[in-house]
């Protein structure tokens, strides 16, 4: 019986025992925080406190433009000068200094060229001479892992010979498919070609030529779209006289700026007609960073296209970013001087595209 007894007391104590420990821990669990993650560890003294950033605002990109301008350099006889340095030349832009970012000499650029040849009547005599060279041209400088080529022919309105390709058979193909195009009731070598056309514009299409348009188009729709880090240019072969079109020489400039393209003018035409005009075709090539040539006759003619290539192939490219970062596509004027004062004495010629047009600004899109 007191062994009954005493097993009751001790059942009794250890029971009154245990909910006296399990009162303590509850009231521990009431002092504790409710979820001891939702308190970060402050960080070490001396670090900087993060920003947070608001899902809701979005990121933030910082666009900056850069310009690239491309430039010929030549002594007082026409040479070109291979070894200029960052530090010989100063680019400006509408007057104001600007810091280059990069300067290096560009020999192994890929190559986005058109040949745009000029059928009218006036070229009926030289054109033979003119496809035999520009084929000799693209044979010796186009790279088939490299560069691209287009060929265009053109009177009143332009045709696309050949889009663009590296494939050397294709273009012999389409240089040879070049054809004098004679106006309708045009007479020449004594016979008597076509008919006059009903329709008054037909008459004024196929018996014009229209350079500004040609150009136009050649750069909006052949050499805008090309790929970028590529050496645009255009090889317009003509005699510089415009009579017809829609877009003046000042389009065509413009067109060819926006496509980053220069435009080498080789300047050939019949005596017979108005001759070659010069000055035009100056400004035309000038403005866009090119130069234009007057071959006197076939072996010249080649010459000029041999000029073109050393020239394609031996450029420097300045890259900077514009101190006037505005996005308002207004034109801004380039211009590159001569830095060195050895080469100032030297009188070097320094041939580059005169200016560019700022890109726009994107709209918002809801």
């Amino acid at each position: 019986m007191n062994r009954i007894r005493k097993i009751i007391i001790c059942f009794v104590a250890v029971l009154f025992l245990g909910f006296v420990l399990l009162g303590r821990n509850n009231s521990h669990a009431q002092q504790m925080p409710p979820n001891p993650k939702t308190s970060p560890t402050p960080p070490p003294i001396g670090t900087p406190t993060p920003e947070i950033i608001d899902e809701d605002d979005g990121i933030i990109n910082i666009d900056t433009e850069v310009v690239n301008v491309l430039f010929t350099a030549q002594d007082r006889k026409r040479r070109l000068l291979t070894s200029l340095k960052k530090g010989d030349v100063r680019i400006f832009e509408n007057g104001k200094p600007q810091e280059v970012v990069s300067f290096s000499r560009k020999v192994d650029l890929p190559l986005s060229l058109t040949i745009l040849i000029d059928t009218s009547a006036s070229q009926e005599r030289t054109l033979p001479q003119e496809k035999e060279a520009a084929m000799s041209f693209l044979e010796s400088v186009v790279r088939p892992t490299k560069d691209e080529v287009a060929i265009v022919s053109f009177t009143g309105e332009a045709t696309l010979e050949q889009g663009m390709t590296s494939n050397i058979a294709r273009l012999r193909r389409a240089v040879d498919r070049v054809r004098f195009s004679p106006p309708s009731g045009y007479v020449g070598g004594g016979v008597v070609v076509g008919s006059p056309p009903i329709s008054g514009r037909n008459r004024n299409v196929s018996g014009s030529t229209a350079i500004w348009d040609a150009l136009w188009v050649t750069s909006e729709e052949i050499l805008g779209p090309s790929p970028d880090k590529t050496r645009r240019a255009i090889v317009l072969l003509t005699d510089g006289v415009n009579t017809y079109g829609v877009k003046k020489m000042k389009d065509a400039v413009q067109a060819s700026l926006k496509a980053e393209a220069v435009i080498y003018s080789i300047g050939i035409g019949d005596n017979f007609y108005d001759g070659v005009n010069k000055g035009v075709l100056k400004k035309v090539s000038e403005r866009t960073g090119g130069r234009a040539f007057f071959p006197r006759d076939e072996g010249e003619l080649r010459q000029a296209f041999k000029q073109i290539q050393e020239e394609m192939r031996s450029q420097y490219l300045i890259v900077y970013e514009p101190i006037d970062q505005t996005r308002d596509g207004r034109y801004r004027k380039i211009e590159i001087k001569v830095a060195d004062p050895q080469l100032s004495k030297q009188k070097v010629r320094l041939t580059y595209r005169n200016g560019y047009f700022a890109k726009t600004a994107k709209k918002k899109t809801d």
